[in-house]
């Protein structure tokens, strides 16, 4: 298996696809709770899946022209590695076969650990950036909670009527609280979902 990284993936992808046609109802429900922020959060997290895909694609190349200067062949497309370039510097400035001295192969190694940080930042940045939405769905729904609450508190007057009128309108007007507080839950069901399926892959 030539990546197994790339099948490990789709089958994580396919899992998730499976909890989500299986869930589905629950899942449309929250979403049409909140869907400005649900969107963005879907959104955002197709974006991050294309992302760490062409992360670990790009360093196909890579891999390629490490098994080709294992074998003694050069890079048959004339490209040269990118993450790998001090290393084919080397290579190339020495004949014959090179050797390299445990302290040069842990600088290299250094080097190229330090680009796969670098690489990984913008994957790292888009599964907080989903925390983040999440939260902010969250205090959003939980502020027009406490807006329609008020109203509702506001507008409780017992001296005035029947109390089976006041707890018929008190029922109704409690229907507004409690949709912020779903706009609010969905948005952190979704943020939270993104992250830890980003955070995976």
């Amino acid at each position: 298996m030539k990546n197994r990284t790339i099948v490990w993936m789709l089958v994580f992808l396919f899992a998730v696809l499976v909890v989500v046609v299986v869930l589905f109802s629950p899942l449309r429900a929250a979403f049409l709770a909140n869907p400005l922020f649900n969107g963005m959060i879907i959104g955002v997290l197709l974006v991050g899946i294309g992302v760490v895909f062409q992360q670990v694609l790009s360093l196909q190349h890579e891999r390629v022209w490490l098994s080709g200067r294992q074998a003694g062949i050069a890079a048959f497309d004339g490209r040269e590695p990118r993450m790998l370039a001090p290393l084919a510097r080397m290579l190339a400035a020495r004949e014959g076969t090179p050797r390299l001295s445990a302290t040069v192969m842990r600088s290299l190694l250094d080097g190229i650990r330090l680009r796969l940080d670098q690489n990984r930042d913008i994957s790292r940045y888009l599964v907080g950036l989903l925390i983040f939405l999440g939260l902010l769905g969250t205090f959003w729904g939980l502020l027009d909670t406490v807006v329609a609450a008020g109203k509702v508190i506001a507008s409780l007057q017992v001296a005035s009527g029947d109390v089976g009128q006041v707890l018929g309108r008190l029922r109704d007007d409690l229907q507004g609280p409690l949709g912020g507080m779903g706009t609010a839950f969905s948005s952190s069901l979704f943020g939270l979902a993104g992250a830890l399926v980003l955070g995976f892959l």
